[in-house]
């Protein structure tokens, strides 16, 4: 393990690794900023609301989904060319986790500025249409995708809970979700996620400050450590997909230690799955 980015998160979330680009991205959620490197040089695009997940585009351009909107954000300029309004009307709420499927489509979802309950949504965009897919979540996490693109899963991390739904070929939900994880009874916090290359569930904890793998049958495979303990959302990456960036946060601590909101590099035993383009 070692650290990526030494400049402190309060909220380190939504971590992309940009195929084209060949380069990673991520978002400091509350500090309202997109942040990334090249090489030694680190990059930093800011704005003027919450913006907390993207999908890549073109090599120019990132799908980001804000607090009001879903916009596309050039990173040539920083220019935010508006696409869809996401819970405009909704001002107690904002955007949280999110990432591309197989097909396509872009999942977002939503939760209450001042985490009240049962206030969030998840929400599907795809060629232009914006779906409300589940309501009633209170703080919307781990959306992820099976290789074949067959299957979503997505986590309310206040309640500790992890389900899964069959999609149709163009990614819609195919029937009802079914739980797949309950990690309540182990006062695990299942947060941003990903799918690996052995299909495992990658899942980091906050709190737990590691990135935990099961398997298909919800079984834990493997713990993968990082110093942050407030482990937010892994993202597989680089070369061989081996490189295994994991943001952490600083959000609610009244004294953080030095480890603490830092962005962290792990070479990964088992290597990722590319990330899809979202297709506008």
């Amino acid at each position: 393990m070692a650290v990526y980015d030494d400049r402190v998160c309060t909220l380190g979330e939504g971590p992309l690794w940009h195929p084209e680009r060949r380069q990673f991205f991520w978002f400091d959620i509350l500090g309202q900023r997109l942040l990334s490197r090249e090489e030694d040089n680190p990059l930093e695009w800011r704005f003027d609301r919450i913006a907390s997940a993207a999908g890549w585009v073109d090599r120019d351009r990132l799908l980001v989904a804000t607090e009001t909107d879903l916009s596309v954000l050039d990173l040539r300029d920083g220019a935010l060319s508006h696409v869809v309004d996401l819970e405009a009307d909704r001002p107690d709420n904002r955007c949280n986790d999110g990432r591309a499927d197989r097909q396509g489509g872009f999942w977002i979802g939503t939760m209450g500025r001042a985490g009240q309950k049962k206030q969030g949504s998840i929400y599907r965009y795809y060629r232009g249409e914006l779906r409300k897919l589940y309501s009633g979540i209170s703080t919307t996490n781990a959306m992820c995708f099976t290789a074949d693109g067959g299957t979503a899963h997505f986590s309310d991390t206040s309640e500790g809970k992890v389900w899964r739904v069959a999609l149709d070929k163009d990614g819609w939900p195919d029937g009802a979700p079914e739980l797949y994880l309950d990690l309540s009874g182990q006062s695990l916090r299942p947060d941003g996620a990903m799918i690996d290359s052995e299909g495992a569930f990658c899942v980091a904890c906050w709190g737990a400050a590691a990135v935990i793998r099961f398997d298909a049958a919800g079984h834990e495979l493997n713990r993968i450590a990082v110093a942050g303990s407030q482990s937010s959302c892994p993202a597989f990456g680089g070369a061989d997909m081996r490189d295994l960036l994991v943001t952490t946060a600083t959000e609610k601590m009244s004294d953080p230690g030095p480890d603490e909101g830092l962005t962290y590099l792990v070479r990964a035993d088992v290597p990722g799955l590319a990330e899809p383009q979202v297709l506008l």
